[in-house]
Parts: structure tokens; C-alpha cells; sequence
């Protein structure tokens, strides 16, 4: 039976955790992660994907139609207006139409996540929000795992210290300090979800200034542990259907 020799065939799927991270990636408007995925012709991978049908183009155009509908999904979660999203999920859907070699489905696959991801960024952001205090947390975002300061947000935006930090304050509600501590544990939460990196090397990745520092932060953030943490959201708690979590001890 062909059923048989297919599966006989079958390769592994890629993890969970991989797809996991790039679709938060969009949804959350990390443009810099999300263009590297691209950078690096993700999605033209063939290792652990599966095979929707044997002809590469139209295999190809089945993934993309997958990929956008998901990315859709997660951006009308994360605040997209859902008849916005609709419609950039339905024009892109419909170019696939004229498309017939791989590198042209790859390259408008790009082109959507891209669109997504950005159009995600801006609405991260507060719509009444300064130039630039808008400036500030578009730099916090595109250099998250550096060490952020005031005073390198200061010289980014031509202004000084003492009025950028009563701005930045005024503005968001909190320091600018506390901002991005704020933002790096949240990348800290999805990393520990879905990755299986050491404590250390998430600590590193970040620029903390050590893994007891990151530890510290993170409860105080999140009142538990980012072994805590792992233990209760990681994504290796997840059956392999992706529907359902398993009880953990």
C-alpha cells in the first residue's frame, strides 16, 4: 500500500519548540529574530518537515498556507484587528496562485512574515506615545539581548538624560530601567517555554550581569523561579497533537 511505504519513509518532524518560537517571533513584532529565521532559508528546510504532496512547489505552497494561517491566528491574539489580519493573510494566500518555482513561494513567504511581524511592532506600541519615547522602545526591542542604559537611549535619541528618563516615565508608567528589565524577562519566559537552553546561557543571551542576577529579576517578575517556570509552561509538556498539556508533577 502506498500509506504504508510513505510512512515508511517519513522522517522525523522538526521540534515543536522551533515553530513555537518563530511564530511568537512575528506575533510579538521581533523583527530582527524574524529576519534572521529568513536570513537563514527556514523555511525552504526540508529536514522535519512533513510531506504534503510530492511535487516541491506545491508542497511548498501547502506549508505556506499553514504558516500564515497560524501567524493570522497568534496576531488576532496579540491584537491585530481581526479583518485587518484577514486581509493580509488573504492577499498573500491569493499570490501564491501565480507562483510555480520554490524560490519564488520562499520569497513571498519572506515577504509575509515580514509584513506581519512589522505591522505587529507598531502595534506594540502605544498609539499616543512621543516620537521619542516610540524611538526608545523600538531601540529596546531590536537590542534586547544587549545591555540597554539610559544614558545609550539618551545619546540614540539626541536628548538628555534627566529628560528623556522623566519623559520615558511620564509616558509609560514606568523607568526605562524597569522597561527593560520588564522586556527581557518576558524573552527570558519564552525562552525558557520554548528552548532548552541553561539558565547561564539565557543569562548570557540576555546580558545579564549573572545567572544569580537573571534568577533574582525573573522572580521577582514573576513571583516563582525560572526553574519553576520551566517546569510549569516549557513546551516539552505538551503532547505531540499540541492540543492538550500533560499533568506534570
Amino acid at each position: 500500500m502506498q500509506e504504508v511505504a510513505d510512512s515508511e519513509e517519513e522522517k522525523f518532524h522538526r521540534p515543536l519548540n522551533e515553530e513555537q518560537l518563530f511564530f511568537h517571533a512575528v506575533s510579538s513584532g521581533d523583527i530582527d529574530f524574524v529576519r534572521e529565521n529568513c536570513k537563514q532559508k527556514k523555511f525552504a528546510e526540508t529536514d522535519g518537515v512533513g510531506m504534503l504532496s510530492h511535487d516541491p512547489v506545491t508542497n511548498l505552497k501547502y506549508h505556506f498556507v499553514i504558516t500564515t494561517t497560524f501567524i493570522t491566528r497568534l496576531c488576532i491574539e496579540s491584537g491585530m484587528e481581526t479583518e485587518q489580519a484577514f486581509r493580509l493573510s488573504d492577499f498573500y494566500i491569493l499570490r501564491l496562485d501565480n507562483l510555480h518555482t520554490c524560490q519564488a513561494v520562499i520569497s513571498l513567504h519572506d515577504h509575509m512574515v515580514l509584513d506581519f511581524t512589522g505591522k505587529m511592532r507598531i502595534i506594540a506600541r502605544s498609539p499616543g506615545m512621543s516620537k521619542p519615547v516610540t524611538v526608545c522602545i523600538d531601540y529596546i526591542y531590536a537590542h534586547i539581548k544587549e545591555r540597554i542604559t539610559i544614558e545609550n537611549l539618551a545619546q540614540y535619541t539626541g536628548l538628555s538624560v534627566s529628560y528623556l528618563s522623566r519623559l520615558f516615565k511620564k509616558e509609560t508608567g514606568v523607568s526605562v530601567s524597569d522597561y527593560v528589565r520588564e522586556k527581557k524577562i518576558e524573552k527570558a519566559q519564552h525562552l525558557l517555554k520554548f528552548c532548552d537552553y541553561s539558565l547561564v546561557e539565557i543569562a548570557n543571551y540576555l546580558s545579564f550581569s549573572s545567572q544569580s542576577h537573571f534568577i533574582q529579576l525573573f522572580k521577582d517578575f514573576t513571583g516563582m523561579t525560572p526553574k519553576k517556570y520551566r517546569d510549569l509552561y516549557s513546551s516539552s509538556n505538551w503532547d505531540v497533537t499540541g492540543l492538550k498539556k500533560r499533568d506534570t508533577v
